[in-house]
């Protein structure tokens, strides 16, 4: 095996017993890198002089013996956390040349691990998408068939990991944008319940809704990568003070008994919904009796208000889209233009160059249902339903100690196919969305292929706060499946 097609816990045990060094490993990283991401466009930035310093500087305290789990170990960055010194793009011409001077926390947290950074990972412009292809910047390719998107808007980030590219990385989640990608690129993808994870020096799309999370080779770097970016921070008003809880030590008590004494939610409205691709299902539903052997015992469960979740969420994400992205400008941030012969022509000059189609559809939308007259028609109206899909799963929690359906309808769809068709990529999030309106966890582990061999992702659901159970279940679930180590031939 190369040092880049290892998982965290194995780069770290090699690491730990000193049979490679941190920068060997990065070098390796750097090299696929050079090799391979012409093909697959992941990294919009690669920072090889400053990865190759992070190296050194891990390699030295491990020779201390002051080693974290994730010293010296390459991990890609969405390219919409802020990193001190090197560009933040959020994939648009607005913040092309960006250069942040301080971290998000996130970042911070990683760089006091000893994490090494070998650059920042390509997107949707301003997470706004569920392909990749909103990128105002570079193309995304699926790396298992480089016809294909790979999904979004964390695509970069989940094809960097399945690629080798890097050995894991983090992504943000507003309505599925790291559990969608994650699935159709065959990784494990995890959105926190919202308050987790600081969201501070994440540039912002829907700050009720966003979510930082980690993209994976396996479930146990999942929850290590948890570990390490989890507690409370109090530069983010919406962190909440809870205790990190032991994930990794969490997700293995009582291995022997597996998921004996555990009930799975199975929801109609998931199971029964239009659109689903039989493969999906067929793999989704093959996970659901491994849950069962594995001792768990599944129940129907009601989500009566599914069917208005994705209006709902696409009144919601755009109106906080519209206020968030009202302070790019060209005067107070963004790309500026100021050859205007007054303010409101540097105005319109920045926004209609600066900001992409989808980006312009969403802030449209948004500040049409602010305006005057239609606040309460339609915010208000959304904001009243999202109450009643948290009170759904509230009630479905108090029977089951999580839910499982697929994490998309469909497995990964070809470039170009769906790019004038927006309604058709909205409703690709229509199994994760609702959980960014509750707040509540979720993550996708790979489930199987599709009979072309596309990935396709199990999506698991839980209380607020307990990622604990989430990650036990797919922890028993994926060695029983026996799909680690699966990966694209590039």
């Amino acid at each position: 095996m190369s040092l880049q097609e290892m998982t965290l816990t194995e780069a770290h045990g090699l690491l730990r017993d000193k049979k490679a060094s941190s920068r060997e490993l990065t070098e390796a990283v750097l090299s696929r890198i050079e090799d391979v991401d012409g093909k697959v466009g992941a990294y919009i930035t690669v920072d090889k002089e400053g990865a190759l310093k992070q190296a050194d500087e891990a390699d030295a305290r491990l020779a201390k013996g002051e080693a974290h789990p994730l010293t010296g170990l390459p991990v890609g960055l969405k390219d919409l956390l802020c990193t001190e010194g090197v560009k933040t793009t959020c994939a648009s011409k607005m913040l092309e040349n960006f250069v942040p001077t301080y971290d998000a926390t996130v970042v911070t947290r990683l760089k006091e691990a000893g994490a090494v950074f070998p650059g920042k990972l390509n997107m949707d412009e301003f997470a706004m998408g569920s392909t990749t292809e909103h990128s105002a910047l570079q193309t995304t390719r699926n790396p298992w068939d480089l016809t294909r998107f790979p999904g979004g808007s964390s695509g970069g980030s989940a094809a960097a990991v399945a690629a080798d590219l890097c050995l894991a990385s983090l992504g943000s989640d507003t309505g599925g944008s790291i559990r969608q990608p994650a699935s159709h690129c065959g990784i494990v993808g995890m959105k926190p319940t919202y308050g987790r994870v600081s969201r501070y020096g994440l540039v912002a799309f829907a700050s009720s809704l966003d979510q930082i999370g980690p993209m994976t080779k396996t479930v146990e770097d999942c929850a290590l990568m948890m570990e390490a970016i989890s507690g409370h921070d109090p530069k983010d008003s919406t962190s909440v003070p809870k205790e990190v809880p032991a994930f990794r030590q969490l997700m293995k008590e009582g291995e022997d008994k597996g998921l004996a004494g555990m009930t799975v939610g199975i929801p109609a409205e998931y199971w029964e919904a239009d659109g689903v691709d039989a493969d999906v299902m067929k793999a989704v539903t093959e996970a659901k009796a491994t849950l069962e052997s594995l001792g768990a015992r599944c129940v129907t469960v009601a989500l009566p208000h599914t069917e208005y979740a994705v209006a709902a969420y696409y009144v919601i994400a755009p109106s906080e889209a519209s206020s968030n992205l009202a302070r790019y400008d060209g005067i107070r941030y963004g790309m500026s233009e100021r050859n205007g012969e007054d303010l409101l022509s540097i105005y319109k000059t920045t926004r209609s160059e600066g900001f992409g189609d989808e980006v312009k559809r969403r802030i449209i939308i948004g500040t049409y249902a602010l305006s005057s007259g239609y606040y309460d028609a339609y915010y208000k109206k959304a904001s009243q339903v999202r109450t009643l899909i948290l009170e759904d799963f509230k009630k479905a929690f108090s029977t089951c100690d999580f839910i499982i359906s697929p994490a998309a309808p469909t497995a990964a769809g070809v470039i170009g196919e769906g790019a004038d068709d927006p309604l058709k990529m909205y409703l690709s999030d229509i199994f994760t969305l609702s959980a960014n309106l509750a707040g509540i966890p979720g993550m996708s582990v790979p489930c199987g292929f599709t009979g072309n061999g596309l990935p396709v992702g199990l999506q698991l659901l839980g209380r607020h706060f307990d990622e604990a159970t989430l990650l036990k279940a797919a922890w028993h679930f994926e060695r029983a499946a026996g799909l680690v180590g699966r990966r694209p031939a590039l």
